[in-house]
């Protein structure tokens, strides 16, 4: 059934007099245990208990290093600027009573799927636990651990509070990231009725907010970890731990927060993508109604997927990059400063979480400086979306390169070598580079101001297979880019760590893989700002459908809609900058679990000979986890999406008045069926994604005991994860690329270009934008989660191989 050409153009009768098709969902509102039980407090008893722990905090902090206060004071003062943001953010008016209400709907679906949602996490995770606990009790400790008197009940007990402390905070970080979204998207819709640098700002600083408390919470956690084991534990005391052997204790807290993250991808991913690619086949491509028309069943399970996927997953994702990459720069911290003897390495230990507080410092400013000083009218040319977000961008990486700068003579400087912390300086600087070209090449990729887009667009005007080829064909030419900037960011940090100066007792160069540590920094020392960008894009989404669903006046539409294309573009952009992150952090974490089975097995561990067999057959093994993860990923879209088709068809059937605004349709059936499926459908490549690094290490460290080789099950884990983490890279930014670029070229198409909506271009567009969902949105932001929990993995389970 076509829609009526009247109600196309928007001609059949006034706005105001338009009938409307509303849903109507609401339910009494969700908010977790503890904040139910916070609101209950008196405001004189919970000012108490903040003002205690905060003592607590700042005592241990005090107990343990000056360092550890400065990062303490840093995270509060970032989280009461969050707290302002989101005054600022709900200050601002929600607009007419129908976008309330379909606001209302988005955000009771998106409560609700994450309540059901992680309330599946967490028993996962408390089996895993449990787990983890069974096996900590019998390894192995290393033989520092046993001579500070670390037993392995001990050892057992800090590694599953770390773990599921780092998975309770991953969840927060969700949950924050999806809180603000349900909120600022009306706020946004509203003030785009009067100006396009209104809504822009109340995007950013809704964003921020999320920012802010996602790098606040990951840096203040691993510092409250480490400040309670030190004082805890007595470390540097006589006959106690070593100060460079604590970071060990943490791995624990990366694992949790990577546990959580990769279900929470999947599960976003795919009810995002399954709801968004439904959505499209029946009502853009069969019925030939608008995006996010009201008459769509599908519509608000589509802007419900927008908050659950790219707001609470990427909350959660981001929050495990910052955790793994501080860990495990900790450990080679830690391990460098032990081989050179460093008086006192608690500078190069730490030095991580400082990173990180500068970070909040200088993104804050950066967030701020975006400002909604113009009042144009909807009808004025509006400034670039893209181009003032740049600016801020600007701003910040400024900044990053000063504190950086000042953060390595503060922190590395050593009289052993007095010029290291220059040398150091400049791989952040390497790192900090190698962000902002990663931002720059995948901005040129998937914006549709750019010629990749465009020529896409351009092939969609002779058919539907040719967008595909062109699609495909993009994707692949994006890898070649990223890949050599990497390796170039690579190669230069650690040649700069390596000729720092830093030397162990038979005078080898040390600094070499701390070098690659601290260029890992550099490119996540805009990290907070990077995802105040990424929120920025399913907040604007959701603006543009409360503002289609409400029927708002077009001029509304067309701001929402720059808003959205550069959405996109931000939401591409940050994940080629997640990925280039990952694949450093990814390199760190491989370092840092070499070191740990040196550690463990008491035997140096410092190459991995994949001529020999069973190593080869580990590296195979991981490459192909990387494609049957992908496959199962899009299959699970493709499944749910199905189950969304069929049921959006038989409304339209069974309820023929939708299409002439005479019946509403079931909205919650189409969330109801989504929610059902995301769940059901995450577990089978999560449990793959979990089990498979652990089975094959058990297998051959079996057959390594029978013929004599005791460090097999560790070389073929190696392997595995080399090898996983060279394909994820490559497939993550295939994936990622080109989803955005086909969903853009359609935006492109939509502007007006090659015919505009309804052409046979825009047809085939859709068709491309309808493949690429699954790949930008499920597969290829979860393989870059994937490969930092196989590292996190080994790193927890790496006494289990010996």
């Amino acid at each position: 059934m076509m829609m009526d050409e009247d109600v196309e153009q928007a001609s059949l009768m006034s706005f105001n007099d338009r009938p409307r098709a509303f849903p109507n969902m609401r339910s009494k509102a969700y908010s977790p245990l503890i904040f139910r039980i916070l609101r209950k407090l008196n405001v004189r008893v919970l000012s108490i208990i903040l003002l205690f722990c905060f003592g607590v905090i700042f005592y241990m902090g005090a107990s343990t290093s000056p360092i550890i206060v400065f990062v303490f004071a840093v995270c509060i003062i970032s989280f009461l600027l969050s707290i302002y943001l989101t005054k600022w953010v709900l200050a601002k008016d929600e607009g007419p009573p129908e976008m309330v209400e379909i606001s209302d709907a988005i955000r009771d679906g998106a409560e609700g799927f994450f309540r059901t949602q992680y309330s599946t996490i967490s028993k996962m995770a408390i089996l895993l636990a449990f787990v983890i606990l069974c096996i900590y009790l019998f390894r192995n400790l290393t033989p520092q651990q046993e001579a500070a008197g670390l037993g392995r009940a001990m050892s057992a007990y800090i590694t599953v509070a770390a773990f599921l402390l780092g998975a309770l905070c991953s969840g927060v970080a969700g949950y924050v990231g999806m809180w603000v979204s349900v909120r600022a998207n009306v706020r946004v819709s509203s003030a785009a009725r009067r100006s396009a640098r209104e809504a822009l700002q109340i995007a950013v600083r809704a964003g921020g907010f999320s920012a802010l408390v996602v790098v606040g919470m990951a840096v203040i956690g691993i510092a409250i970890l480490y400040s309670t084991f030190y004082v805890w534990l007595g470390v540097d005391s006589p006959g106690s731990m070593n100060v460079t052997d604590l970071p060990l204790l943490l791995v624990g807290y990366g694992f949790g927060a990577s546990f959580v993250a990769l279900f929470a991808q999947l599960g976003g991913g795919i009810y995002t993508k399954g709801a968004d690619v439904g959505a499209d086949l029946v009502g853009k491509v069969e019925q030939g109604i608008p995006e996010d028309d009201p008459r769509n069943p599908a519509v608000i399970a589509d802007l419900v997927g927008d908050n659950v996927g790219d707001c609470a997953a990427r909350g959660a994702d981001l929050f495990e990059s910052i955790a793994a990459e501080i860990i495990s720069a900790m450990i080679l911290g830690g391990t460098m400063a032990k081989k050179c003897k460093i008086e006192d390495p608690s500078g190069f230990i730490l030095f991580p979480l400082v990173v990180h507080s500068f970070d909040l410092i200088i993104s804050s400013i950066g967030i701020l400086s975006i400002k909604g000083t113009r009042d144009a009218s909807v009808k004025s040319p509006v400034e670039d979306p893209m181009a003032v977000l740049q600016k801020g961008y600007s701003l910040t990486i400024i900044l990053a390169v000063l504190t950086f700068g000042a953060s390595t003579r503060w922190l590395l400087y050593t009289e052993q070598a007095p010029s290291a912390w220059f040398n150091f300086a400049l791989c952040g600087l390497v790192g900090i580079i190698t962000a902002y070209i990663f931002v720059w090449i995948s901005k040129y990729y998937t914006d549709y101001k750019h010629e990749p887009v465009r020529t896409l667009a351009l092939a969609s005007s002779t058919g539907h297979g040719t967008n595909i080829i062109a699609g495909v064909s993009l994707g692949l030419e994006s890898t070649a880019l990223p890949v050599l900037t990497i390796s170039v960011a690579i190669i230069s940090a650690y040649w700069l760590g390596n000729t720092s100066g830093l030397v162990d007792e038979n005078g080898i160069p040390t600094g070499g893989l701390f070098g690659t540590a601290v260029a890992t920094m550099g490119m996540l020392s805009t990290a907070a700002y990077v995802l105040t960008m990424d929120m920025f894009g399913p907040i604007a989404d959701n603006a543009g459908g409360i503002v289609e669903m409400s029927q708002q006046p077009e001029s509304v539409r067309e701001i929402t809609d720059l808003l959205d294309a550069v959405g996109n573009t931000t939401k591409a952009t940050t994940k080629g900058f997640a990925i280039g992150s990952a694949a450093l952090a990814s390199f760190l974490l491989f370092s840092a679990y070499m070191d740990e089975v040196s550690a463990f097995a008491n035997v140096s561990f410092k190459e991995v000979d994949i001529a020999i067999p069973e190593v080869f057959v580990g590296g195979l093994l991981g490459s192909m986890l990387i494609f049957l993860f992908s496959a199962w990923a899009c299959a699970a879209v493709g499944r749910t999406a199905q189950e969304v088709v069929n049921e959006v068809r038989r409304q339209f059937i069974e309820r023929p008045g939708i299409m002439q605004y005479k019946e509403k349709p079931d909205y919650s059936r189409c969330v109801a069926i989504v929610a059902s499926a995301a769940l059901r459908e995450m577990i089978k490549p999560g449990a793959l994604a979990i089990a498979s690094p652990i089975v094959v290490g058990l297998v051959f460290r079996i057959l390594g005991y029978y013929t004599g080789q005791p460090l097999l099950g560790a070389k073929v884990v190696a392997s595995m994860l080399m090898f996983a983490t060279v394909c994820g890279i490559l497939m993550a930014l295939f994936l990622n690329t080109a989803g955005g670029a086909w969903d853009n070229a359609k935006k492109y198409i939509e502007t007006g270009a090659l015919g505009g909506k309804g052409s046979e271009a825009h047809k085939a567009a859709v068709t491309g934008d309808t493949v690429g969902d699954p790949f930008k949105d499920t597969a290829g932001p979860s393989i870059h989660v994937l490969i930092k929990m196989l590292a996190t993995i080994t790193l927890v389970m790496a006494p289990v191989f010996l």
